[in-house]
């Protein structure tokens, strides 16, 4: 009862096809597959996610040469009637006879049904997990799917059911846009600074929150090219905007119908582009306006416009409209390959600026090129972090010089969230290199001492930013005190991500089926029978990508361990014999019980920070406090800027792991469908599942404006729903 009414409250955001009856009057018909999912699928299909046709044996599984086995699940197929009849009963008991003849029990069933579980869990850590990507459409996956179905004779052919004409479309789907630059800015202040403060405190007193009205009504295609009533003229607030028009309009009847999302996406794109171009073609006219002899002088080209910010100069617009980009392609269009690119874009824009090195001295444009500086350098380390790859620049290069910017309210903000972005890049890197090692069996002894190092790290800044700020001194009444609580969260929650990546295979190692995914034992025990010996080879380092991030930290005394011993109920002996042979295992320098304890804190700590991050609360045209607001539903404005998105997947990841090992190794998985598991424990489970409603409460709102997220809150749903066994 109480999963069902919360999922009510989330399942707000489904997107449908809509379809047109042939019928004299037309009438909308929402369809979600062309063709029905069967009532029952096979093991290997769920745990890959893939759709079955429900043969025996499946196709996938026939084209793919693998084991084919099914078990009756609660979930889909038609509601069953209060009182059916005579003829539904019988099908009903005819249904459950083909579904045991399909159904054979073996002595390996459970770890079939373990391995399903775990297959739903595992795709939650990795690189880009849950991202959906606009830049390949959802029908153009369903036409796939649809031609995938084999046409034997049994199957009719399946077709793509016309989209209906815009005269059956009686939704008037309003964008949120904007009348001037100004009101951009003031929108900027209200929706974007809090999480993502490229610019310095407001310059202006708080301003109503006034977006056109009527823009973006239609009786067209939602997804014709809009008609804008007032073209923003900076590539900053063009691309300002892209983000803004992505969140709901006030006057929206229907925010999460599929017109009002498919109309809010186009509007966004247009502005993104329209800010692409514009930056362009400042860089023309920054190139032209320099002679070759003068190209390092520092003299900058005056533009034909004003200032956005009254403190920023222009020439730093094109960069800062880069960073609002790169989170704009990883959060709305699931690009990280784009996300990347912008980054790179405004990193050399930057270092050509001589923004990186840049001295003590503090004029009016002092904080705000401060401030461009250090936030593309948390944008390029994020796209490393997001998309799990080396990073482009060394993070601690010598030649970045200059200060940190400043919160009145938190004078030591900007220095924590800027070290817990080294220390999570950091912990990203040691992923890397600990796939190296495994892979190689080699250089185990770095690996150790590496994750020393960071846990020393993570712990003291984890320290430093529980301490209450010191010395705020307001600056003309501005404190920016909600942005430096909103950027103390982002930092203990980034802080939580990387104790969990330094963790996690340690916490999991004593699982086998865990380690037999991450060590790939079959190749290695047959490439490498004593792989022990290799843990005595020094690092090399071609083959190490080491960030000197902590390199200050002293060398901690390695801690003992309890030798490896998995779980009697977990596994079978030959496996535990394979898992025995890895002695390295056993020489990390914490226990499994540590690191799932320290995965277990960071996990519940992202959860609680996500929610703790400020919901956005602008001022209405009726001139209400922003006390008013307070009462209105938490949905009703989304966060936004959430480019360390990938921190609610390492939280739902660990979590869902904790539950899953504690199942193990106490051997009280029970069989699908019966709906009385016993849990570990009634207080465990209980804090596990909260945790992961607030997670999945964190990115349902995140979704209500960001498409690519939505993905990630169907991967969590879809696990926690497994683990917790609701049909």
């Amino acid at each position: 009862m109480v999963l069902e009414q919360f999922e009510h409250q989330l399942d707000h955001n489904g997107v449908s096809t809509v379809t047109q009856s042939t019928a004299p009057r037309p009438t909308v018909v929402r369809k979600k597959f062309a063709k029905p999912p069967v009532k029952v699928a096979c093991l290997a299909c769920r745990a890959s996610r893939t759709r079955c046709d429900g043969q025996d044996p499946c196709l996938n599984c026939l084209s793919k040469k693998r084991k084919c086995s099914y078990l009756p699940s609660k979930r889909g197929g038609p509601r069953k009637k209060k009182k059916p009849s005579v003829l539904a009963e019988s099908a009903v008991e005819q249904d459950d006879v083909q579904n045991s003849a399909i159904t054979p029990v073996s002595p390996g069933f459970e770890d079939q049904i373990t391995a399903v579980m775990f297959g739903e869990i595992d795709v939650l850590s990795g690189p880009g997990a849950g991202l959906r990507s606009l830049d390949f459409s959802s029908d153009v996956d369903s036409m796939l799917a649809g031609l995938l179905i084999p046409n034997d004779g049994t199957n009719p052919h399946v077709q793509m059911e016309p989209t209906p004409p815009s005269s059956s479309i009686s939704i008037q789907s309003v964008v949120r846009t904007y009348g001037s630059d100004n009101d951009i800015l003031s929108a900027y202040y209200d929706f974007v600074h809090d999480y993502f403060p490229i610019l310095p405190p407001r310059a202006a007193p708080t301003s109503v929150d006034i977006p056109l009205d009527g823009i973006g009504s239609y009786t067209e295609s939602p997804s014709e090219e809009p008609v804008l009533a007032y073209q923003p003229r900076s590539p900053l607030s063009q691309a300002i905007s892209a983000v803004l028009a992505l969140i709901p309009h006030p006057n929206d009847l229907e925010p999460s119908s599929h017109s009002s999302v498919i109309r809010r996406r186009t509007y966004a794109h247009s502005f993104a582009q329209m800010a692409t171009a514009s930056i362009e073609s400042d860089c023309e006219l920054h190139a032209s306006s320099t002679n070759p002899s003068e190209a390092l002088s520092g003299d900058r080209p005056l533009f034909d416009r004003e200032n956005f910010h009254s403190r920023t100069p222009v020439e730093l617009e094109k960069l800062l409209a880069l960073l609002v980009l790169s989170v704009y392609e990883y959060t709305q269009r699931g690009n990280l390959l784009k996300m990347s690119y912008r980054a790179g874009q405004a990193l050399a824009i930057a270092r050509n600026m001589s923004l990186h090195s840049l001295g003590n001295e503090y004029d009016a444009f002092a904080e705000a090129r401060r401030r461009a500086w250090w936030m593309t350098y948390y944008c390029v380390l994020q796209s490393s972090i997001v998309s799990t790859t080396p990073l482009s620049i060394d993070a601690n290069d010598p030649h970045f010089v200059t200060p940190y910017p400043r919160f009145s309210a938190d004078p030591d903000g900007w220095a924590i969230l800027l070290q817990s972005q080294q220390t999570l890049v950091s912990a990203t890197q040691f992923i890397i290199d600990l796939k190296k090692c495994l892979s190689t069996r080699t250089n185990f002894s770095y690996i150790y001492g590496r994750m020393q190092q960071l846990d020393s790290w993570a712990n003291t800044i984890l320290a430093q930013s529980n301490l209450p700020p010191l010395d705020p001194r307001p600056v003309n009444g501005v404190t920016e005190h909600t942005t430096a609580q909103s950027i103390r969260a982002i930092s203990r929650i980034k802080l939580s991500s990387a104790q969990i990546k330094v963790h996690r295979f340690r916490a999991f190692s004593d699982i086998p089926i865990f380690l037999k995914k991450h060590c790939d034992l079959t190749a290695a025990n047959s490439t490498n029978p004593n792989p022990a010996s290799t843990t005595k080879i020094s690092e090399s380092p071609d083959e190490i990508s080491s960030i000197g991030c902590c390199s200050g930290l002293e060398q901690l005394q390695q801690s003992s361990s309890s030798e490896y011993a998995p779980s009697s109920t977990s596994s079978t002996s030959s496996e535990f014999q394979s898992l025995s042979q890895y002695s390295f295992i056993s020489e990390f320098p914490y226990t499994s019980q540590h690191s799932a304890r320290v995965c277990l804190r960071a996990s519940l700590l992202i959860s609680r920070m996500f929610q703790s991050l400020p919901i956005p609360q602008p001022l209405s045209d009726s001139g209400n406090p922003p006390q008013v607001l307070q009462l209105l539903p938490q949905n009703q404005f989304p966060r936004t800027m959430p480019s360390f998105a990938c921190c609610l997947m390492q939280g739902s990841y660990a979590l869902l792991m904790i539950f899953w090992k504690a199942s193990v190794e106490n051997n009280i998985l029970p069989e699908f469908g019966t709906g009385q598991p016993s849990y570990p424990s009634d207080g465990l489970m209980e804090e596990l599942r909260q945790g992961l409603e607030r997670i999945i409460s964190a990115v349902s709102n995140y979704a209500i404006a960001f498409e690519a997220l939505d993905g990630m809150r169907e991967d969590i749903k879809t696990a926690y729903n497994t683990a917790f066994f609701q049909g």
